[in-house]
């Protein structure tokens, strides 16, 4: 196995994710469930910014039955210049049920992948909250290695954002 000199890390810092750190072109990566639901969490952030990411959510959803929204998918939403917001569709339903926690690792790692692919094409840097952890219920342990390997590992420049 030849080994990745391009390598990037992941940068943890306190803040807001809505206002990403560094210069270049951006991307605000979240994870987004499957049922249309926008309304609750770090969305709400997103909402008080800018409309473009929920119109957009909203439209997927809403036309999901000729595109390919669904679990693993990625939808990104142009906010600025060189801002972009991803839509990742990681997690099942909104509530923790007998089928547990919302959070859908599998479906985080494909939007993830896509995400890097994406991330590359635009020459940009990622930025999220700890995705898949807040509403969904998903452990940061479970989903940092996912973004160490879809993102840092591919040589895309990550930061992570605790709010205050």
């Amino acid at each position: 196995m030849s080994e990745n000199t391009d390598l990037a890390e992941i940068t943890y810092v306190r803040g807001d994710a809505t206002v990403p750190f560094g210069k270049g072109v951006k991307v605000i990566a979240h994870v987004c469930n499957d049922l249309g639901g926008w309304g609750k969490g770090f969305v709400l952030a997103l909402s008080r910014r800018w409309p473009e990411p929920e119109a957009a959510y909203r439209r997927w959803h809403r036309e999901r039955a000729t595109n390919d929204f669904g679990l693993g998918a990625l939808q990104l939403v142009r906010v600025d210049r060189y801002l972009w917001v991803a839509n990742l569709i990681g997690q099942r339903g909104i509530r923790t049920g007998s089928k547990g926690v919302p959070v859908r690792y599998e479906a985080i790692d494909t939007a993830l992948a896509t995400l890097g692919d994406r991330a590359l094409e635009l020459g940009a840097s990622v930025h999220m909250p700890r995705i898949g952890c807040g509403l969904a219920g998903g452990k940061w342990g479970r989903v940092e290695p996912l973004v160490a390997a879809r993102l840092a590992g591919r040589g895309v420049a990550v930061t992570v954002y605790d709010h205050d």
